[in-house]
């Protein structure tokens, strides 16, 4: 038989969720594309909820984790600080260690 760990991280503040995987692949999406409507649409989800998940996103963080440019001629956009970036690589780096940690624990059972 074979058994598997289900799981989800996320990282709170102020009884707040500041980062998961959901608000990691979203600002994924917001680098690749420039744009937060863009992101938005490649994800499935409507303008809005991307906007309040990104806002809750910056409102969390310790420093902006987007900055935005005001359209013209070229339109507007939004991109990832460097303080953004490093929030991607660093929650995916977690959030690796813990599904080692996890699948290093279901051998307990399997042991059993």
């Amino acid at each position: 038989m074979s058994y598997k760990i289900k799981s989800r991280i996320w990282i709170e503040s102020n009884q707040n969720v500041f980062l998961g995987e959901g608000r990691i692949e979203l600002l994924k999406a917001i680098q690749k594309t420039g744009s937060l409507s863009k992101a938005a649409k490649s994800l499935n989800l409507s303008y809005k909820k991307a906007w309040h998940l990104l806002d809750a996103v910056n409102k969390s963080a310790k420093k902006p984790v987007t900055v935005n440019a005001i359209g013209g001629a070229n339109g507007g956009g939004t991109q990832l600080t460097d303080y953004g970036k490093s929030l991607i690589v660093v929650f995916e780096d977690i959030n690796k260690s813990c599904w080692e940690f996890l699948d290093n624990q279901l051998k307990k059972i399997e042991e059993v």
